[in-house]
């Protein structure tokens, strides 16, 4: 089993939701956390409780995505891990999408994905190590109506970490893809912890616990994607 004792993981959208159950998690098996998101204030608050490093930044902006890869190497001489997490979507006819909301939606699920593996695969490579973890979700895998952006995006997201998959596994480097169902968190605007949540929902923590699983295999095992979903969503 792969020991995350003091390995430095970068963690992007942390301030909430399944960000920061994977950022709390990962600190509580002795990591060094590098929580990156928009919100300043939740960020600060996480990082007391992780006691690693906070970066306000927005990846989908490549100066800034950048800049989350060059601070962690000058403030820890090292960079271990990168969750790719952060995300948003919304829902409606495709007639009825704004093109600035797609554009929203695609520049953070998919080039902010992008812009973070380019900035940290040549180090990954260059140390002939690194795990790369995607979230992403289970519309990468299937379609659904009023889902057009959001699911695009995914299927797009997926596309690029599996591309990039069969360029590092050479390299010593890989790249595991995580897919959770439905989730009880802040995403689309709702807020986390309903009675039916609890019943129909994962929570954050679980998908955590996969990343969690996925990082801990040994050397030798590269998960390449993971599927979870709630028992009481049919798929």
């Amino acid at each position: 089993m792969n020991d995350l004792t003091d390995q430095v993981a970068i963690v992007s959208g942390a301030s909430r939701g399944i960000g920061r159950a994977i950022a709390l998690l990962l600190a509580l098996q002795g990591a060094k956390v590098v929580a990156v998101a928009r919100n300043e204030g939740e960020l600060e608050e996480l990082t007391q409780k992780t006691r690693g490093l906070c970066i306000v930044a927005d990846i989908s902006i490549e100066e800034d995505a950048q800049y989350v890869i060059t601070e962690t190497l000058n403030h820890f001489g090292r960079l271990d891990i990168l969750i790719c997490n952060a995300g948003v979507g919304s829902f409606n006819e495709l007639e009825n999408f704004e093109a600035a909301e797609w554009d929203r939606i695609f520049d953070t699920n998919v080039k902010g994905t992008f812009l973070l593996c380019k900035s940290a695969v040549p180090h990954f490579k260059a140390q002939k190590r690194g795990h790369i973890v995607g979230i992403t979700s289970d519309v990468a895998k299937r379609t659904f109506a009023h889902g057009t952006a959001y699911g695009a995006s995914k299927f797009a997201q997926d596309a690029v970490l599996a591309s990039l998959r069969k360029e590092v596994r050479p390299h010593g480097v890989k790249v595991s893809t995580i897919y959770p169902g439905l989730v009880d968190t802040y995403f689309n605007d709702t807020t986390p912890g309903s009675a039916e949540a609890e019943k129909t929902h994962l929570r954050p923590a679980d998908v955590a616990q996969a990343v969690r699983y996925v990082l801990e295999a040994p050397a030798h095992v590269v998960v390449d994607e993971l599927m979870l979903h709630p028992l009481t969503q049919e798929w």
